[in-house]
Parts: structure tokens; sequence; C-alpha cells
């Protein structure tokens, strides 16, 4: 398995090089690549998952993938960037969706992503007739989580993955068990595609491409889309395209169903509660919003699926920002699980589709 790894290495720097809620949803700029620590080298825990993994999977040698995890290395800035953001006085730093919105909302950003939809037009509009979702929410997707390839990290996959799996931090829920899953779906992945695990980068959480795929994800969703026998979510954009798009549907993404509507919360303190208890899951009919007192446009009161009251904070001065999410909203909070997320993908998709009806 070695030499054909080798044989495949360079198509491999190329094609995964920096191989996206969802997710997770896992960079933060400023950290150079953390690998640089101790190698896991034949240490029991790590061998014996690599024993597991080759009675799992018959196709892959036993050999090789100890040879791979004994070479990944212990980051320690993974362990601190896995971590919650720290408090200040013992308090949670409140959110800000303007100051979030901002963020992804630049003119930079939606330039490059009128750039990237004229280059990539055709594959966007086979992907909405196939799988129903508009280009404007892939484009968003992909701004958001790598700003269409410039930011798709710049970890070892193995090292961010192995230092999860067998190092997770102390102080927060324990997800070693689905770190342990997902570098599992890595190495399989990377043996499919003949890919050197050590030479794939991506987020300090493992995700990867354009569109920040975790492993796991690219072996169930991912998708060939420009037909070359390969899935390559970092060097084909046709790949990411059609991949978002059957990500989405799978969650439950409806064919030419709006993702929300504006509306203005109940006053009431109670009423509000209630329609914000189900969070971000659509429960509530445009009727029953209107009975709790929301005042939703004409649009949402004509809506007959179930709707969501959303809420964003913005800072402690300002009022929260409220909108009645569809199943299409709670199908992008799939991806990654945030509402401020969700709604920033949708203004910079419907930001790029304006400057691409203003060509």
């Amino acid at each position: 398995m070695t030499m054909f790894l080798q044989r495949r290495n360079l198509r491999c720097l190329v094609a995964a090089f920096a191989l996206s809620g969802a997710a997770a949803r896992a960079r933060r700029p400023g950290h150079r690549n953390g690998s640089r620590g101790d190698p896991y080298g034949a240490r029991d825990d790590v061998m014996r998952f690599a024993d597991e993994l080759a009675r799992r999977h018959p196709q892959l040698d036993a050999t090789w993938l100890r040879a791979q995890l004994q070479g990944a290395r212990k980051v320690e800035s993974v362990r601190k960037l896995i971590m919650p953001a720290p408090t200040v006085n013992g308090k949670t730093t409140v959110k800000n969706w303007a100051a979030y919105r901002a963020r992804f909302l630049d003119r930079e950003r939606i330039a490059a992503g009128a750039a990237f939809w004229r280059a990539n037009e055709p594959w966007l509009q086979r992907a909405e007739q196939l799988w129903g979702v508009p280009a404007q929410v892939i484009v968003g997707v992909i701004g958001v989580e790598t700003y269409y390839g410039r930011l798709t990290g710049t970890f070892r996959v193995i090292d961010a993955l192995a230092t999860l799996s067998f190092d997770f931090p102390t102080g927060r829920s324990d997800r070693a068990p689905f770190f342990r899953s997902e570098l599992e779906q890595f190495l399989v992945w990377c043996a499919r595609e003949r890919c050197d695990p050590a030479q794939v980068q991506g987020s300090f959480a493992g995700a990867m491409g354009l569109p920040q795929f975790m492993p796991g994800s690219i072996n169930r969703w991912a998708v060939d889309f420009d037909g070359d026998g390969h899935i390559n979510l970092a060097g084909s954009a046709p790949d990411a395209i059609g991949s978002v798009a059957r990500y989405l549907h799978y969650f439950g993404w409806q064919r030419g169903q709006p993702t929300h509507f504006d509306v203005r919360a109940p006053d009431n303190a109670a009423d509000r509660a209630l329609l914000l208890s189900p969070d971000i899951l659509p429960l509530f009919s445009a009727d029953e919003f209107v009975e709790r007192g929301a005042t939703l446009s004409a649009e949402g009161r004509a809506h007959d699926g179930p709707l969501a009251l959303v809420e964003l904070h913005n800072g402690d001065a300002a009022a929260p920002s409220h909108v009645a999410g569809t199943r299409n909203f709670w199908a992008v909070t799939r991806y990654n699980w945030s509402s401020y997320y969700a709604l920033a993908v949708i203004d910079l998709g419907a930001a790029v589709a304006q400057r691409m009806a203003s060509r």
C-alpha cells in the first residue's frame, strides 16, 4: 500500500492539500500549523486503535495503519483551539450578530464570491437542477467556510485528528470518540483516494477543502461532480459545489422554499419564550406565530410550513434581531449548528447574487 500511496502522492498534494457543520467548522486565523509536537510512535492506545481499524476494515493494511498513526504528532495548539472561548469575569462574551455578519459581508469577499460564481456557473446551475439548492446558498456556504478556498487550514489533518482522538483536553465535554471516528474515516478516505495521509492539510478540527467537510461527511455525502473518478474537495470547485448541494438536500432542503421571513418577536415575555423554546427547530405555524403576538411579514403569514423564531443577540447594548426560520434555514444549520452562521451564509449569498445581477 505504501508504494501506491507514493505513486499518487503528487495528485494528493494538489487534490487534498487543504481538504468543512457542517459542523463544523474549524478554522481560526492567526495560528500557524502546530505540527511540530512529538510523534505518537508506538503508544499502546494508539496501536490498539490501529489494530481495531485493521479488523474493521480488511481492505486496509495493518502495517500501513500502524505506520500512519505512529507518525502522527500531538499538537498542543490543536488542544487549545478546540476549547470554548474564554470567559471575562466568569461570564461568556455576549454574541453580536452585527459584528459576526460584518466579518463575512465585506466588499472583497462579495467580489470573490461573484468571481467564483462566474467561473463555476454551469456547475452551480446543474447542482440546483439536481438537488434544488440555489446557487447563492452554495456560494454563501463556500464563502463563509473558506473565503472561496483562501482559508482552508494549515494543520496536518492526521495530527489534528490524532491529537483530539487520544489527547482531548479536559475542561469541556469529551468528544474524543467523535474524533476517533473521524480519524478512522480519514484513513479510509486516504486509502480509497490513494493519498498520503501526512500530506493532507485542513483545519485544527480536521475539516477539509473548500466546503470544510469532516472526513465522515466526505465519505457519506461528497460527490465526484466533475466525473474525473475522484472526490477532490480542495482542487475541484465542481466537486465542492455538488457536495454542498447534496449535503443540504440530505438534511431536508426544500426546492423553492425561502430560508426565512421578517418577523417582530412578541412583546409578551412568556409568548416570546414559548416561540423561542424549540431554538432553531421549526415547529410553529404562521397562525401560531400570530396568535402568540409575533408580527410576520405578508410572505411569512402566507407560508404553509413550520417556522422557528430565531434570535440573534447584538451585544449588551442593542436589542436582539429576529427572523422566522423555515425548514431550509434549519437545513443550513445542519452544516454548522449556529443560527449566526446560517444567516451569514444566507446574507453573503444574497449579496453575491445582487452583485451578479448588476453585472
